[in-house]
């Protein structure tokens, strides 16, 4: 049930009644990118609270209390869904089982895509070419309670196609929670629409040329942008969830640097960067560039998203430009 919001407490303060105005929705988000298209739907209306800070993994993270309190008191929560934080389902049902929850993976017309298997993915690509799905609504079941990696890969937001569609779901979820204010949220999530589309038009003239540049990830985060602008990396230090690697991986990956002439091993600001000049300094390849699926370095906002995915083009395009 939407909290009422009491305003006037100077007319409380002598002595008048305050009306009581339905106010708009406490809303919380899981990780940063998501909040950045939340609060691009709210607009001056409010902001979301964010519960994973920036910088951290939404893997595996420990809530702080302030983070426990903006769930616990959230009239509705939008997140990726269990296949991203298995944690955060448990979360929600002990801390706001009564909140409306909606997992913007299984969001109708999202595009999904399997996990790829094995530290290159060459053989996955061409055997599972196809695997992709556009979701269904399939309700707001959230007891996921473990990891696999056989199932939907969670990345889902690092593809700006599905950032439109999902614009589109908090717009209904806010208007539904606040019929007062629904046209503002139909017209915020259209006018950012708009901005999608020239965004994705923008990156495909930056990453022109760079479709046959040869990389190695650091976690398998970025097939949903590969899949969007044509790219494909080699393969990933890590698994979807950035697991340790093990050392078979590391030396099958070790492999393919000189086999395929990789031209970039990318490392992430929120994992141990000196792993992967450890790992590939000695083989030439070039470790400098810096890549991150969740703008770790910046501000949250509605600037966030646009600014993550002109990051990510930029890696690549430096890495093409220096080959």
């Amino acid at each position: 049930m939407l909290r009422v919001r009491y305003w006037g407490a100077a007319l409380l303060g002598a002595g008048v009644p305050a009306m009581a105005t339905a106010g708009v929705p406490d809303v919380a988000v899981d990780i940063p990118p998501l909040h950045s298209l939340v609060d691009r739907v709210m607009g001056d209306l409010g902001s979301p609270e964010l519960v994973i800070q920036p910088g951290a993994s939404p893997h595996g993270y420990s809530m702080r209390p302030s983070e426990a309190k903006a769930l616990a008191n959230a009239d509705l929560v939008f997140w990726v869904g269990p296949e991203l934080a298995p944690w955060l389902g448990e979360s929600i049902d002990s801390l706001a089982a009564d909140t409306d929850s909606v997992s913007l993976l299984n969001v109708e017309g999202t595009r999904t895509l399997d996990f790829r298997q094995g530290a290159t993915f060459e053989a996955h690509d061409h055997a599972h070419e196809g695997h992709e799905h556009d979701h269904a609504h399939e309700g707001h079941d959230h007891h996921g309670h473990g990891h696999s990696h056989d199932g939907t890969d969670p990345h889902a937001w690092l593809d700006p196609a599905n950032a439109r569609v999902w614009l589109d779901a908090i717009a209904e979820s806010l208007a539904k929670a606040d019929p007062e204010h629904a046209e503002t949220y139909q017209e915020n999530a259209r006018l950012g629409k708009a901005k999608l589309d020239g965004l994705i038009a923008d990156l495909q003239t930056r990453l022109e040329g760079a479709q046959d540049t040869r990389f190695i990830v650091f976690h398998d985060a970025y097939q949903y942008f590969e899949k969007r602008f044509e790219l494909a990396a080699a393969g990933a230090i890590s698994l979807g969830d950035a697991s340790d690697p093990s050392p078979a991986r590391i030396d099958e990956l070790r492999t393919t640097v000189t086999e395929l002439g990789v031209d970039c091993v990318f490392s992430e600001p929120q994992f141990n960067p000196q792993l992967v000049d450890n790992v590939f300094g000695s083989t030439g390849v070039n470790t400098s560039i810096v890549i991150d699926p969740l703008g770790a370095d910046l501000t949250p906002g509605e600037a966030l998203y646009p600014k993550l995915l002109q990051q990510l083009a930029e890696g690549v395009a430096e890495c093409a430009s220096a080959t």
